[in-house]
């Protein structure tokens, strides 16, 4: 690939995090402040109350918010799902979800969302021959939609900024991860990794792993680490 990313720099790499849970700022942001790295978390309006003052001294130094929508709507084949199934939604319900999650944050953390992570990286409405695509809506309204349980990097001089893949970074195995990374430096590509807990938890990356993410940032200097308001806003600039 030519050169596309900013001067010494070869590829690029996206921590995410969904849910705004508790573990993300108890563990995850302390490590995070340790290695320098700007992360985006997306957010569930009614979670980030409980916790308002520590979410905006993450904004204050660096990390991005982003919006998850205000319910959490995914397929109603997963049981917490049920009474917000995506099978029964409806674009129009969708587009007040997203203005009205927006609306909360901007009240509740004084930031307009940039980027958006789809639930579950589910991305329909409806059922059979009614379903349909929320990713317009999405591009409308955001720089950028992530989605999850991708299996692949970005790449910058070709994907959709409204659904971008997103990696699982929910792993309690380094060795695993550090194949992805060493493979998006040699393609030149865009890793965006997405996690929830971090701890031991079923849904969690470990504090072992994201250490190591540190220190692999740290050697590998030509991997340009940011949240990704920041990464899409420059591929964006370069198209």
């Amino acid at each position: 690939m030519q050169q596309f990313w900013p001067q010494n720099k070869r590829a690029a790499l996206s921590i995410s995090f969904d849910d705004s849970r508790l573990s993300q700022l108890e563990n995850g942001i302390p490590i995070l402040d340790k290695y320098g790295i700007k992360s985006t978390f997306y957010v569930v309006p009614r979670i980030v109350e409980n916790h308002r003052d520590a979410w905006k001294a993450a904004i204050a130094n660096g990390h991005e918010i982003g919006n998850h929508t205000v319910t959490h709507p995914c397929s109603g084949n997963f049981a917490f799902a049920r009474n917000k199934a995506l099978e029964e939604y409806s674009l129009e319900q969708m587009k007040q979800e997203l203005k009205d999650a927006s609306d909360a944050i901007k009240v509740l953390l004084g930031v307009e969302p940039q980027t958006f992570a789809y639930p579950c990286g589910q991305t329909f409405v409806g059922r059979g021959e009614n379903t349909q695509s929320y990713v317009p809506l999405v591009a409308k309204r955001f720089l950028a939609g992530r989605g999850f349980n991708g299996e692949s990097a970005n790449d910058p001089t070709f994907c959709d900024l409204a659904q971008l893949i997103g990696m699982s970074g929910d792993i309690q195995d380094f060795a695993l991860l550090e194949k992805h990374l060493d493979k998006t430096l040699q393609d030149g590509n865009w890793l965006i990794l997405a996690a929830h807990d971090i701890g031991t938890e079923r849904q969690s990356i470990s504090e072992e792993v994201l250490r190591a993410i540190g220190e692999y940032t740290k050697i590998h200097p030509e991997l340009w680490t940011d949240n990704v308001a920041n990464i899409a806003s420059y591929i964006k600039s370069q198209r």
